[in-house]
């Protein structure tokens, strides 16, 4: 018949085919291209509220942090709109069971404000991040022929070779623990993403108008079939 189509209908492309993640384990990140990547969550300090010494100092700081390590880092600013939707429903049942009827109306009156204010615009949270990342081709200890095979084949180089992983993830703590010793000095604290705390970055990321829908699955709940 004109126009019909024969064959097997087309799959569609996974979109992790576009992704330059290759895998999250074991708190690490592992790009296609076979380098490794660890999240820093970085807490902030308001500059503008410091005195001009303390001003002077943190910016000494930073310059020494700076200069003293000699890989590069990714520093990521990351707005999302703020959820408060958990937070009225907890003032909800906080409002239901309040016995006294003063406290009660008062809290009734606190939620429309809640309301009224996030009706106004939206409300963003601001989190900062700090990538710290790992290149098994940058160990100048490996030979050329090393280096040139794992450049052809990286992750997969990796993901057979659990002894080489754990090489590199050694090497990459190393790294975490200048930067986030570079960072207190600085005044700011940092903690690592875990594993379930890379995969909801990326998950919110690249899935933002889904995520405020739903949730991520924690990956301890996960069962794999066999």
């Amino acid at each position: 018949m004109p126009g019909a189509t024969t064959g097997k209908p087309k799959v569609g492309v996974s979109t992790q085919q576009y992704l330059d993640i290759y895998e999250v384990r074991d708190d690490i990140v592992i790009m296609k291209d076979g380098t490794l990547r660890a999240v820093l969550l970085v807490s902030s300090i308001n500059f503008a509220l410091k005195s001009e010494d303390e001003q002077n100092a943190i910016i000494s700081s930073y310059v020494r942090f700076i200069n003293s390590i000699n890989f590069m880092v990714q520093i990521i600013v990351q707005s999302r709109e703020l959820d408060i939707n958990d937070y009225l429903s907890y003032l909800k049942q906080k409002e239901k069971e309040q016995t006294n009827r003063l406290l009660r109306e008062q809290t009734s009156h606190y939620i429309d404000y809640i309301k009224e204010l996030t009706s106004l615009g939206k409300i963003m949270n601001k989190y900062l991040y700090v990538v710290v990342p790992y290149s098994p081709l940058s160990d100048s200890h490996k030979s050329f022929f090393e280096m040139l095979s794992e450049a052809f084949k990286p992750a997969t180089a990796i993901k057979l070779k659990e002894g080489k992983f754990a090489k590199y993830r050694e090497a990459l703590k190393r790294r975490i623990e200048v930067v986030m010793s570079g960072l207190a000095s600085i005044g700011v604290s940092a903690v690592q993403l875990d594993t379930q705390g890379l995969i909801e970055l990326y998950y919110k990321s690249y899935n933002p108008e889904t995520a405020r829908n739903q949730d991520l699955v924690d990956i301890k709940k996960l069962r794999v079939e066999k």
